[in-house]
């Protein structure tokens, strides 16, 4: 998914982390962009917080972890844009980088207008092949509070979940691309997507409207850092390293699709006139 280059104007803000965390230690975690006077961290008793805004005439905010990971299990809460929020994307992703063989494993929130559902995306990209969505509704309200989401990453399959209940899971199979060799780095952002997001680009973002205000909390990763060629898992990592959906699981993502999912790409045929995918046919 193209989004805007980090050399744009930028307005930022954040993430929330653990309540123990400090201001300093989030610097410590993350590279961000941006005047230090647009970072707001703040306690509400629970958790520190950090909050990404959008305003006009800047590009977006965002931050991105300092450490690479090849593999992991990565969790933020999010509170996303009350109100109309239409051509806004707000994000919580990996990526190897921007090349034309990059990997990336996406969840993106698309904008709406007032009363209107969100829509989450979700895609993964491996060394540069991509357009692998699943867009789902939410079943509660994503502005009401804050809501946990997932992202577990190893050498066997990726799997979404929101609140702990899995929604996707993208299997690896040995003949086809799947991310396991470049490493990533966690990213979140909030930037105008007007041009997609929200009914395909017929609603553009209403800067009326702005700020536009995100807030993330209780970020957690517990993945295999590896900087400059080497890896690092920490202490548990085998309790997300192999893991997989059981049957239960599986039968809560087949529920998730039945119920919320409002696009597969395995079955948009105006998209691939000569053929699906290959994964889309050996998918359970």
């Amino acid at each position: 998914m193209a989004r805007p280059s980090f050399s744009l104007h930028l307005c930022l803000a954040v993430l929330a982390l653990a309540a123990a965390a400090s201001e300093a230690g989030f610097y410590d975690q993350f590279d961000v962009v941006g005047s230090g006077n647009n970072v707001r961290v703040n306690d509400d008793g629970i958790a520190q917080q950090v909050a990404l805004t959008l305003d006009q005439g800047n590009g977006g905010s965002g931050f991105s972890s300092k450490d690479k990971y090849l593999y992991g299990e990565f969790s933020v809460q999010m509170k996303l844009i009350g109100g109309n929020s239409a051509g806004t994307v707000t994000s919580f992703y990996l990526t190897s980088g921007e090349g034309d063989g990059h990997d990336e494993i996406d969840i993106e929130f698309m904008g709406n207008l007032s009363g209107d559902p969100y829509v989450m995306n979700t895609n993964v990209w491996a060394s540069g092949d991509g357009k692998k969505e699943h867009q789902f509704y939410l079943w509660f309200d994503p502005t009401a509070d804050f809501h946990t989401y997932k992202i577990v990453w190893n050498p066997k399959n990726i799997i979404f979940q929101v609140d702990d209940v899995p929604v996707r899971t993208f299997k690896k199979y040995d003949d086809l691309p799947y991310p396991s060799s470049q490493p990533m780095t966690v990213h979140a952002t909030l930037w105008d997507g007007s041009y997609w997001a929200t009914r395909h680009g017929d609603v553009k973002i209403d800067w009326t409207q702005a700020p536009f205000v995100v807030n993330y909390r209780g970020y957690t990763s517990n993945g295999c850092v590896s900087n400059g060629g080497s890896s690092a898992c920490p202490a548990g990592s085998d309790a997300w390293m192999s893991t997989e959906l059981d049957a239960k699981a599986l039968g809560t993502v087949a529920w998730a699709e039945s119920k919320y999912m409002s696009y597969d790409y395995c079955t948009d045929g105006w998209r691939f006139p000569n053929g699906f995918p290959a994964e889309c046919s050996r998918r359970n």
